[in-house]
């Protein structure tokens, strides 16, 4: 008889990722250095200069700093916190792995506002956590009814709280009052603000000045941001009780050394990133009006990635792959119709409008 593992492990849903399936491009025949991806919600323009080079620089045949001390110190410094109020992670998916780890246990409620990042569910699936759900609607734009999230908060207890803003796949940002009323409608639940894409939203706020006090834990991912989604990097911010309790259960060495190192030379090239964003906004537009055109007009959205309707989606991602062209199908979040967009540089997404022209008759 094979040993079986835990029962809330069984029940654990495998959640859908933006990206290369390096599997199915062998299938097709595809090499993946030919691939546009405008799946994934990255910086398209690659990691900052100097950050290539400087991996030259880490000895790899020593540990790396299990506490990331420099890159915990120049983040603090940053962002104008306490070094002892951050923890680095490998991606931010690590440390929402970490808060449910620490704080759910089995039977706990923990809401979610859908469609949104599928690790969150995951999260709480491995704790064996109860989930709570809301549901968005696309006929309002997906917009989220705050009075009805406040309502099922003071109803219904949770244990925990994930609020993803700007929200993935609908690019829907919450104003500052907004996460307030759901912050102290919560105050007694563990609220997790992912902040993943916030530096791709014009005029963000900061939520920073909350964690005194309060049971937030905000995310913010690196690698989004800087283009190093292959070395995995984020972090988490949140009061130092919060912070030493993930660490008991971090595991050592979760960073590697080439990651720490890239993200010491990354956060001082906020330039890069301001030019980055202007550059980014350009595509953003172009890509938005010409889909307008062609009768696809993106959904509103105020991060750096949009969904189009466009019937069936599979369908749709299977024929600009054929070009490939690839675009996330946003059927695991079950919107069967959409697909996520994530702009790309000016002349990349031209060629996509080609691409969907092509299907398209025009």
């Amino acid at each position: 008889m094979s040993l079986l593992p835990r029962p809330e492990i069984r029940r654990v849903t495998t959640c859908q990722h933006g990206g290369i399936d390096y599997a199915e491009l062998e299938t097709l025949g595809i090499a993946p250095q030919d691939i546009l991806d405008f799946s994934t919600n990255l910086n398209p323009f690659g990691p900052p200069p100097g950050v290539m080079e400087s991996l030259s620089e880490v000895d790899v045949s020593h540990y790396p700093d299990s506490e990331a001390y420099y890159l915990r110190c120049s983040l603090a410094e940053n962002l104008g916190v306490k070094a002892c109020n951050l923890l680095v992670g490998s991606g931010s998916t690590e440390l929402i792995r970490l808060v449910a780890l620490a704080y759910f246990v089995p039977g706990d409620k923990v809401l979610i506002i859908e469609p949104t990042f599928g690790e969150y569910q995951v999260a709480c699936q491995i704790t064996g956590a109860s989930l709570i759900k809301q549901q968005l609607s696309a006929q309002n734009g997906f917009w989220l009814d705050l009075t009805q999230t406040v309502e099922l908060v003071r109803s219904s207890y949770p244990k925990g709280i994930f609020v993803c803003n700007p929200n993935n796949p609908t690019g829907r940002y919450l104003s500052r009052a907004d996460f307030e009323k759901i912050l102290d409608a919560g105050k007694d639940s563990m609220v997790i603000l992912d902040e993943a894409y916030v530096s791709f939203v014009d005029n963000a706020w900061s939520s920073l000045d909350m964690i005194e006090g309060s049971n937030l834990l905000i995310l913010r991912s690196m690698t989004k941001d800087y283009a190093m989604a292959g070395l995995r990097l984020g972090y988490g911010v949140a009061q130092e009780e919060i912070i030493t309790n993930l660490r008991r259960i971090c595991p050592p060495w979760n960073v590697n050394a080439l990651a720490q190192k890239a993200g010491l030379i990354a956060i001082g090239k906020e330039g890069y990133l301001k030019q980055c964003q202007i550059e980014l906004r350009e595509a953003r537009n172009y890509l938005v009006a010409k889909l307008s055109e062609l009768g696809l007009a993106p959904l509103p959205s105020e991060a750096n990635f949009f969904l189009v309707e466009v019937g069936d989606a599979p369908r749709f991602r299977r024929e600009l792959l054929k070009r490939m062209i690839l675009v996330r199908d946003c059927s695991s979040f079950g919107l069967h119709h959409y697909i996520r967009i994530a702009p790309r540089t000016l002349p990349e997404c031209q060629k996509l409008i080609t691409a969907i022209k092509e299907i398209r008759g025009r």
